[in-house]
């Protein structure tokens, strides 16, 4: 009978689900996403009416300069695009992160799947009711529907990325 000088090694180790750096590039990814499905969304609502980039636009000058100089004739500013584009998707991320380790709670313990459903719901629901009190400028100068529409798009790509990630994900109330 041969023998072997075979010597075995250990297998590399990846980050366990549970690893900080697994929420935050699943985060990323998933807020990237988002963030992203909403600006084509925009870009092709805006040149449909004629206006590329006017939402980013609008939602620029709202954010850095405030919304005393709106008005339906907005002019296209290149730098406010590129800011609330570098915001927007700021944003997207850190939510997408949150998500993501609720995600991989939620598949540990199914009764916290409903909060981050609940949670979820509460988010949009929010999003809504502060732009009608606080930002009504801002809708006035867009259409709301469209911008609702576009955050049910971005909901449906990340709810859909998540789904992939999280395969053995069940809820409970």
């Amino acid at each position: 009978m041969a023998t072997s000088d075979v010597t075995h090694t250990p297998a590399v180790s990846r980050p366990s689900a549970t690893g900080l750096t697994t929420f935050a590039q699943e985060g990323m990814v998933a807020g990237l996403l988002g963030a992203v499905t909403i600006a084509v969304w925009f870009l092709v609502v805006d040149s449909l009416s004629g206006r590329p980039l006017y939402t980013p636009t609008v939602l620029g000058l709202a954010l850095f300069k405030g919304t005393a100089g709106l008005a339906p004739s907005v002019a296209i500013d290149l730098e406010m695009v590129l800011m609330f584009t570098w915001v927007h998707g700021l944003a997207f991320m850190v939510v997408g992160g949150l998500v993501s380790y609720l995600l991989d709670v939620a598949e540990h313990h199914p009764h916290v799947g409903f909060g981050a459903v609940l949670l979820f719901v509460v988010l949009e629901l929010g999003f809504v009711v502060v732009s009608l009190v606080f930002a009504e400028p801002v809708l006035r100068a867009l259409a709301w529907p469209a911008v609702l529409v576009g955050n049910l798009l971005a909901a449906v790509v990340m709810v859909g990325y998540f789904w992939r990630h999280h395969p053995r994900l069940t809820i409970e109330p």
